[in-house]
């Protein structure tokens, strides 16, 4: 089941306590791959249009905010989308490569429908999104990924105690970490919804994660969550973030 923002706890915005670590992860913005429905991973394209005027309400709605450290992928569409921000909070971009998108191998920038009609296969395979499963390729399985990502989120958890992180990153890390906050396993489709540029308030404390706020995406105004050129649910819940 996708949960729903009006579902979840609005709390996440008082001062952190010096014992925590408050993170607002938020993913990317759009990118033409997204519209195209290919599997993105480590490659590099840009945002499209829809993706930096994402960016820029992002960036329009947090401007106000209390300037702090900004994070991001070293992918090239997480930092277009963390640049507009760190201009109105004058502030320099820090690129974190353990927040990577999963890398998916042979099949980095193929289609799904590529997929499904040449490689069947692996289709049915990723289908079932079996933790220890990798494509050809060199790709990343689940349990490796959500390793990773969690060992980059806990060092600068660690590291920046008592504060609070804005980190740009991706669809694939924000899965590994709702699941990390709910105790789910990596294995299985995603349950969770991961709109472009939403924000996502997690705090870190005694070595565990727990979501005070996700997928809000009020800065996109009457736009729905999974905003136009994004990834059709069945998509979406079979875990290819693009």
């Amino acid at each position: 089941m996708v949960l729903k923002l009006s579902e979840m706890p609005s709390g996440g915005d008082g001062p952190t306590p010096p014992d925590a670590t408050d993170f607002v992860f938020i993913r990317h913005g759009e990118t033409q791959w997204n519209r195209e429905h290919r599997f993105q991973g480590q490659s590099n394209p840009p945002l499209n249009d829809t993706g930096l005027w994402q960016a820029g309400q992002l960036a329009a709605r947090l401007a106000a905010a209390a300037p702090g450290r900004l994070l991001s992928s070293d992918l090239r569409r997480a930092v277009q989308t963390a640049e507009p921000l760190g201009r109105h909070w004058s502030v320099a971009i820090e690129v974190v490569p353990g927040l990577r998108e999963q890398h998916f191998g042979d099949l980095e920038g193929w289609t799904v429908q590529q997929v499904q009609q040449d490689r069947p296969d692996l289709w049915v395979r990723w289908l079932t999104q079996d933790a220890d499963f990798a494509l050809p390729g060199g790709a990343e399985s689940q349990r490796q990924f959500s390793s990773r990502v969690l060992a980059a989120v806990a060092e600068l958890a660690q590291r920046h105690a008592g504060t609070r992180l804005t980190v740009v990153t991706h669809g694939g890390v924000l899965d590994m970490l709702w699941r990390a906050a709910h105790g789910l396993p990596v294995s299985g489709l995603r349950q969770c919804e991961i709109p472009n540029t939403g924000l996502n308030h997690l705090q870190w404390r005694a070595g565990r994660l727990s979501v005070q706020r996700w997928a809000d995406a009020a800065h996109l105004g009457d736009q729905p969550s999974l905003v136009p050129g994004a990834k059709s649910p069945d998509t979406q819940a079979s875990g290819v973030e693009t």
